[in-house]
């Protein structure tokens, strides 16, 4: 489904700009750094070490040569036609969760239904296409579920019409607080919300979380659904509230692609990233608006080869790589393109976020054409990142980051500093590149 072919040609646009060509080339990094509206290099010192002054064209061509997705419209005007001309007819092999006596009047426990439907589709062969409807105007209530993969057939189709919610219980989740809908090992799999939503439920988590109420113990809470080593993903016009954590989380997944998702929580909700994309590569994510309390995307360790395109997103904190590096682990995310978006009021606008102490890299990475509407550090580089309560400790190893693109990125800020650069003292950021930034104050 998605070829290595990202951007290629769009990076050897770029450095044919004025910014990669002579006069790049002519002054130091930090000199360039300088013109930003709003930034003030001097304030981190660990990032003046770094001068790209000799560095040639060659080298950054070099440097980006694997990006390698490519844009598949085709495939992104299939999604939209359920959104403009309605639910289309239904296959032969079509089975509803009706059919398994689930009673969607959002009390009583549909669970063991959901179960029953899906292993009837999956165990369904290529004779029929088969299909799982949950049907509209109904809420089905569900505990925890694993829709576990590989299906006989070569293609599968879930069809989200009606309200999935999850139990608030957290006795429900205590064989595995980490998920409620997983999707496990699924080949060629298609999702399609098609009008209906999936509602984490999550206003209880959100109160027993420590970041809300500091007299809880820190403890984890489940994503509300989750693709789990899926392979040839297609998740279309998803509708996901109220997460009890993460919203959609794609793990350990291979060729995927995501449009129109929609995600919903309150901007207080803590934790509750939108899209979440670890150990996984060949990912786009076309067209998603999210309103969250955490990361509308981040995009973590083990990630490659990673699109996000016409990003809607705040409130929040804005578009992560990262963290990357906790507890002295090591990580690596390259080639991503952050492509087209509009950011709103959130706490941080296009983040790199490492802790001390870990070790790999964060490297080939675009943010381009963004508009930012009273944003908290509209653009920010953290190496030293320290999201707990004790100070961390100075550590002599980090998470290098090099080789990072802004361009064409304007709009207010909500911090007096538009553009920070905390760099390790050991490990200094590598290549950064902006053109084109008009980020201006505003109190």
């Amino acid at each position: 489904m998605l070829h290595q072919s990202l951007f290629l040609f769009l990076f050897f646009t770029l450095i044919s700009s004025p910014l990669c060509g002579s006069s790049f080339q002519d002054e130091p990094l930090v000199n360039l750094v300088g013109h930003t509206p709003g930034s003030d290099p001097s304030a981190y010192p660990s990032f003046s070490s770094t001068n790209d002054k000799d560095r040639p064209a060659d080298d950054l061509e070099a440097s980006f040569k694997s990006l390698q997705l490519k844009y598949e419209a085709d495939q992104i005007t299939e999604s939209r036609r359920y959104d403009h001309l309605g639910t289309p007819g239904s296959s032969p092999g079509e089975v509803s969760v009706e059919d398994f006596r689930a009673e969607g009047y959002g009390e009583s426990d549909d669970t063991e239904a959901f179960k029953k439907a899906w292993d009837e589709i999956c165990s369904s062969d290529n004779n029929v296409q088969p299909v799982l409807v949950v049907p509209k105007n109904k809420k089905y209530y569900v505990k925890p579920i694993t829709f576990l993969g590989p299906c006989k057939s070569d293609s599968i189709t879930l069809k989200i019409l009606g309200t999935i919610e999850a139990s608030n219980d957290p006795a429900h989740y205590k064989n595995d607080r980490y998920h409620w809908l997983l999707f496990y090992n699924i080949n060629d799999f298609k999702v399609e919300g098609q009008g209906g939503t999936i509602d984490g439920n999550g206003k209880t988590w959100w109160e027993n979380s420590c970041k809300i109420n500091s007299s809880k113990p820190c403890t984890v809470a489940p994503t509300a659904v989750t693709f789990f080593q899926c392979h040839n993903l297609k998740v279309y016009g998803l509708n996901v509230q109220n997460a009890q954590e993460m919203h959609v989380s794609f793990e350990q997944s291979v060729n995927v692609q995501a449009v129109n998702i929609v995600v919903t929580s309150s901007g207080t909700s803590p934790n509750t990233d939108g899209i979440h994309v670890a150990l996984s590569e060949n990912v786009q994510i076309i067209n998603p608006i999210i309103k969250a309390g955490d990361d509308c995307i981040s995009i973590v360790n083990g990630s490659k080869n990673i699109e996000a395109i016409d990003v809607t997103c705040g409130p929040g904190h804005g578009i992560s790589i990262g963290s990357l590096g906790e507890k002295k682990s090591e990580a690596q995310v390259s080639n991503v393109l952050v492509n087209g978006a509009k950011i709103t009021g959130t706490m941080n606008g296009v983040r790199i976020k490492t802790w001390q102490g870990g070790s790999g890299y964060a490297e080939n990475i675009i943010f381009q054409n963004i508009k930012m509407d009273n944003v908290g550090n509209p653009i920010i580089i953290d190496q030293n990142y320290c999201d707990q309560k004790n100070p961390c400790n100075e550590q002599s190893s980090a998470v290098q980051v090099r080789n990072i693109f802004y361009k064409n990125i304007t709009g207010t800020s909500a911090t007096k500093m538009t553009t920070t650069f905390n760099c390790s003292k050991t490990f200094p950021c590598e290549g950064i590149m902006q053109q084109e930034i008009d980020l201006v104050y505003k109190a």
